[in-house]
């Protein structure tokens, strides 16, 4: 691709296909290498516009680690760097070279062999940490440098203000990025989610330091209270941040979903076609055939139909005194169970039940009888009562044919 003097090249992808997501993804590590290097940029073009030029870079000092103290040539460094277009190779190389992090590795004439630069190598590794968190572990690094410092004996008053002022004004910028954020769009937000990670131990680290440094230098209280101001206007729109944060990710709290609003700024601003071409792909099941209206009433005719509910009989307008007494549990009844108990016992005092019930030779009398004794057992206040044995007689020719042995006895009414 070529434009305004320059060409740009792309490593060709196998198997790989360029999406919308890839493509943000790309412009999103090059913003942070825009805003990381833009206070060192000659003009606003001078920092890298493709990402696999620092991929180059990375590799390069990749294979200068490995090859040691046997330093790397120039057709060595083309073979690791083979993947890669000749033309972005040799440009990429000889930037290295203008800025110095490539040399030779003696300077004379007709040098072939060439080291890499111990700063550019750890400037790379600063730079892909700060893709990874977004500056939270350098802050982390920072303070406790600023810790330490402010810890020994040899720091003077004006190098702890130094540490305090430069640490404010840091604060201060990071709570600014943060409201604007909070304000912004969400998908905004979320792509500069790991600026939100371990808020709370970076605040806690700088009070600590705020109060190493006003206890050790009194006199500097008012650059500790700019410094301390600057720590929670951080706290507070971290805060912010985050709870926005969460909002959008929903009950879900997964933030990798798009959010809402995103959802519906597509659905209000797209065209007809692209609202359409979300269901590209899909395959709906055909239209049901047309049915004969004839054939659908037949069909409902002819279809099993349930029994209809039975209705409630209809209730009597007259008064209902309630059910008819059936047993009578007063004096007459227990008159009537005495007299049946008598005419069992006769003269005696007991009588085997066994006797009883087989008096009359068929069951129908005998299981009245028999209930008419064991009603007259269960009143506490009738002097008659049933004692069952653990005996039982089995005849089948008999009626009953199953007898179990007791005895029926008159007790004292009076005990």
């Amino acid at each position: 691709m070529s434009g305004a003097g320059r060409t740009v090249y792309r490593v060709p992808e196998t198997n790989h296909e360029i999406t919308l997501d890839s493509a943000l993804g790309e412009e999103a590590v090059l913003a942070t290498y825009r805003r990381m290097f833009a206070a060192l940029a000659r003009d606003s073009g001078a920092v890298v516009d493709d990402p696999v030029l620092v991929d180059i870079a990375e590799t390069l000092f990749a294979a200068f680690a490995e090859a040691g103290e046997e330093w790397l040539t120039h057709e060595q460094m083309r073979h690791v760097c083979r993947a890669y277009p000749l033309d972005m190779f040799e440009n990429r190389l000889r930037v290295l070279k203008g800025l110095g992090a490539i040399r030779e590795v003696f300077p004379k004439p007709n040098q072939l062999r060439y080291r890499a630069s111990f700063t550019s190598v750890v400037g790379l590794m600063f730079i892909r940490r700060m893709m990874d968190d977004g500056g939270q572990s350098e802050m982390h690094r920072l303070l406790a440098l600023e810790d330490l410092n402010v810890a020994d004996p040899r720091t003077t008053m004006e190098e702890a203000r130094a540490s305090a002022q430069n640490l404010a004004r840091a604060f201060r910028l990071w709570a600014l990025e943060l409201v604007t954020l909070t304000g912004g769009t969400i998908e905004e937000l979320r792509e500069q989610a790991p600026k939100l990670w371990g808020t709370e131990e970076i605040a806690r680290r700088a009070q600590s330091l705020h109060g190493t440094i006003l206890n050790r230098w009194p006199d500097l209280d008012r650059t500790c209270t700019e410094l301390r101001a600057a720590i929670y206007a951080y706290s507070d729109a971290s805060r912010r941040a985050a709870g926005r944060l969460a909002d959008s990710a929903g009950t879900t709290r997964n933030l990798t979903l798009l959010p809402a609003e995103t959802w519906r700024t597509f659905a209000q601003t797209a065209s007809k076609e692209r609202l359409a071409a979300v269901l590209d792909g899909f395959v709906f099941d055909a239209p049901a055939p047309w049915h004969d209206p004839a054939a659908i009433v037949r069909a409902v005719d002819e279809s099993p139909r349930p029994a209809p509910a039975q209705p409630t009989p209809p209730r009597s307008a007259l008064p209902d005194p309630g059910p008819a007494d059936s047993y009578d549990s007063g004096a007459d009844g227990l008159d009537r169970l005495t007299s049946v108990a008598e005419g069992a016992l006769g003269t005696r005092s007991s009588v085997r039940m066994e006797e009883l019930l087989t008096a009359d030779g068929e069951w129908v009398s005998a299981r009245r009888l028999l209930a008419d004794l064991v009603a007259i057992d269960l009143r506490p206040e009738s002097p008659y009562r049933l004692r069952w044995t653990d005996g039982l007689t089995a005849g089948p020719g008999a009626e009953p044919a199953w007898l179990s042995h007791g005895v029926l006895e008159r007790t004292d009414s009076d005990a």
